[in-house]
């Protein structure tokens, strides 16, 4: 997996290490609405238990948009957010498989990539990170 140069939506550095065992990448809002919907539906402290690291990509957002309404609704989260914001990062991150309307799910083994999934739905992504299904209430 390329080292990435990231910070999160706290401006704190995020990184992928080698415990890392799972990394999500979101390349357009709808998508990242999905993953944060899931994410945010389980227990406080999800990504470290999962050693999940989740990358958005931003960079399309015009940049007053980012700074008045974006990053203050996401550091409402309860999960880091390793932000991809402009030309440089993306460049970082242009060798993530992608596809419209789906996250790409990258397992890691040792910081290797061992596989490539994508996740169209919140049940595929909970299926791939091995979550159970959300309970419904009475």
């Amino acid at each position: 997996m390329p080292a990435l140069a990231l910070t999160d939506q706290h401006d704190a550095p995020a990184s992928i290490g080698p415990s890392t065992r799972w990394v999500i990448f979101a390349a357009d809002k709808p998508v990242s609405d999905m993953v944060g919907g899931v994410l945010a539906a389980e227990p406080a402290g999800v990504t470290d238990r999962l050693r999940l690291v989740y990358v958005a990509d931003i960079s399309g957002m015009p940049a007053l948009v980012t700074r008045m309404f974006a990053l203050p609704r996401l550091r409402e989260l309860k999960f880091p957010i390793a932000l991809v914001r402009d030309a440089a990062q993306v460049a970082q991150v242009a060798d993530i498989p992608r596809e419209a309307g789906a996250a790409t799910v990258l397992s890691l083994e040792d910081g290797r990539i061992a596989k490539v999934s994508l996740a169209r739905t919140p049940a595929e992504l909970r299926a791939l990170l091995g979550l159970p299904a959300p309970r419904l209430a009475p």
